[in-house]
């Protein structure tokens, strides 16, 4: 990847790494699938299956294994967090948090893996252009938010029917005494509601997407440093001692971010499907 960095300077190596294999669905600059998301998606989605099945077949209630320890951590942790914040009794919400942590973790911790190892091996491959971290990406993101924002909708009209639902988007926040008062703070309790909806959303897509896109820029950043010497003005390999420490305190400080990240959408999709069931 090199070589396409000294073509176009820093500006150059930056832009080719922010760059998506991308292929045409239709006329428009949106209409695009991002191949390299959906294969890491779908790749990273299969090894969760395959490690979790592999863990719950080889499951004994003697010692466990380190595989069933970490698997049975991870799950009696979820599994308590979801019975002190989701009130009613379900069977679904736990597996549902435990999949999207895994998941999230995993797309993640693909922005641990050196910035131009896949890439260079892609290129070498005849693929010009391959990003490795899905949730870098805010199409993948955003699909995410849209599952959680329908499942919103599904539990709330499941726990309330479709009558107590659509009256509290009339009735709440802003309670009135009277059929006047309702009727006059109808439309103002029905605007924000729809704010409130449309914002969950985007709050879990884009801080999500912030966070990774940010760490996957920084990691960039600093193999331009590495690779200063080649095309950097004013940078010679003398730096790679800092550059190298650099990479590792921001490396060390990042494996906390994609575990947090992954938590902090786990924790909000409970709470937003804990708060859907509630009566106003």
């Amino acid at each position: 990847m090199a070589a396409e960095g000294e073509a176009g300077g820093m500006t150059g190596y930056i832009k080719h790494h922010l760059q998506h294999l991308t292929a045409p669905v239709g006329d428009g600059p949106f209409m695009v699938l991002n191949i390299d998301s959906i294969f890491f998606k779908v790749l990273l989605a299969v090894i969760f299956l395959v490690v979790f099945l592999r863990a719950s077949r080889r499951a004994t209630s003697g010692v466990p294994g380190k595989l069933q320890c970490a698997v049975e951590m991870m799950i009696e942790g979820i599994d308590g967090i979801v019975k002190e914040t989701f009130p009613a009794k379900t069977r679904f919400i736990a597996p549902l948090a435990l999949t999207i942590f895994a998941l999230v973790f995993l797309m993640n911790f693909m922005d641990m893996i050196p910035v131009d190892l896949l890439p260079a091996a892609a290129h070498a491959a005849g693929v010009p252009y391959l990003r490795v971290v899905p949730t870098a990406d805010l199409s993948t993101t955003f699909g995410m938010a849209i599952c959680v924002f329908i499942l919103i909708q599904y539990y709330a009209i499941k726990h309330k029917g479709v009558v107590k639902f659509v009256g509290e988007m009339f009735t709440a926040p802003f309670h009135a005494h009277g059929a006047v008062g309702t009727i006059l703070l109808a439309p103002a309790n029905l605007l924000l509601r729809i704010i409130e909806e449309l914002v969950r959303p985007l709050s879990l897509s884009l801080r999500l997407f912030g966070n990774m896109y940010a760490g996957e820029l920084i990691f960039i950043l600093i193999a331009c440093m590495t690779l200063g010497g080649s095309f950097a003005s004013g940078m010679t390999w003398a730096m790679a001692p800092m550059q190298f420490i650099a990479g590792f305190i921001w490396t060390a400080f990042h494996i906390l971010v994609i575990t947090l990240q992954a938590f902090i959408f786990m924790m909000l999709t409970v709470v937003y499907l804990s708060m859907a069931v509630q009566e106003h």
